[in-house]
């Protein structure tokens, strides 16, 4: 990292430009959602979840998931408890019945049907559970609360601790992750599940993290150069914490792209979540919470200034 240990890159020159490639990716999501619709995984909109248990070992999540591939509708395999019991979690989107118990019966025979035609070895249905649709709709109004109620307790804990133009700004870099974080995810195809769900909370805490240690940066250069201006003073905060913000995020990229390869099917939505919200977290650190709060400082400023000198 010897590049960046006297950075001195124009930050401020570029912001705008970033910002309206962020607003491209974000309008391209949202149009991309709002055309075809936003998929919602089993745990959002029900469906039925069977284990099943093979007599014998070696019976791959890959093999299982091929045996389901034909069932209509989306399913989710994965490995199921320690790796010695043999056991496969398969979830199924919800199948249409009259009851919840036609329903689950009317799932295990596909299940069933569908792994003896795959000639795997034997194997019983264990455990078999309904996720009703109205739980999947508490499911949705409890992640859409926990979201909210990460955003209002970060706005109170960055009001308190910085003046108000740093807090918009980083509000503004936290809520920019967000809206491109879930783009992303609407390009790329992924169900809205409680996973994704949970890689949203992971990166707005990330976000808003690496945002307060360069406004901390900030607020000591603004202690020790009292006349220097602003947008210097952000530029050089930016270029001095560049190092440490680009080290954490690499590290950081580097165990989410592992879970991505290797984590399997089940943790593919989530890590895929959180890898695109490191990449937004760094972006915004770098131009967007700087520019806002620059901006913000700015009106303040000139409000303050015509407030004087009325007569």
């Amino acid at each position: 990292m010897a590049l960046f240990q006297n950075a001195n890159y124009d930050f401020i020159k570029w912001r705008w430009h970033a910002i309206a490639l962020s607003a491209v990716i974000i309008v391209a999501g949202f149009v991309y959602a709002a055309t075809r619709g936003v998929p919602l995984g089993i745990d959002f909109s029900g469906g039925t979840m069977f284990v099943a248990e093979f007599q014998a070992p070696g019976v791959s999540e890959d093999r299982v998931r091929e045996a389901v591939a034909g069932i209509p509708g989306d399913e989710t395999v994965q490995r199921y408890g320690a790796a010695g019991e043999r056991r496969v979690l398969i979830r199924l989107a919800r199948v249409p019945a009259a009851g919840d118990s036609d329903r689950l019966q009317e799932g295990a025979r596909r299940v069933s049907a569908a792994l003896q035609a795959a000639d795997l070895p034997e194997f019983q249905l264990v455990d078999q559970r309904l996720v009703s649709a109205a739980i999947g709709e508490d499911l949705q109004r409890r992640g859409v609360y926990a979201t909210a109620a990460s955003l209002a307790a970060i706005t109170g804990y960055l009001a308190i601790r910085f003046r108000p133009s740093f807090a918009a700004g980083a509000i503004a870099a936290t809520m920019h992750d967000v809206l491109v974080t879930l783009g992303c995810v609407a390009l790329a195809g992924y169900d809205l599940t409680l996973n994704v769900t949970a890689g949203l909370l992971t990166i707005i805490g990330y976000s808003v993290n690496d945002t307060i240690v360069v406004f901390d940066r900030i607020r000591e250069n603004m202690r020790a150069q009292p006349g220097e201006p602003l947008a210097s003073i952000v530029n050089l905060s930016v270029n001095q914490t560049l190092t440490r913000t680009l080290i954490t995020a690499g590290a950081t990229l580097l165990a989410v792209v592992a879970l991505y390869v290797f984590g399997g099917e089940a943790l593919e939505g989530f890590a895929f979540t959180v890898l695109v919200g490191i990449v937004s977290g760094t972006w915004s650190t770098v131009f967007i919470a700087s520019t806002v709060a620059l901006r913000c400082a700015r009106r303040i400023h000139r409000a303050g200034r015509r407030e004087a000198t009325r007569p």
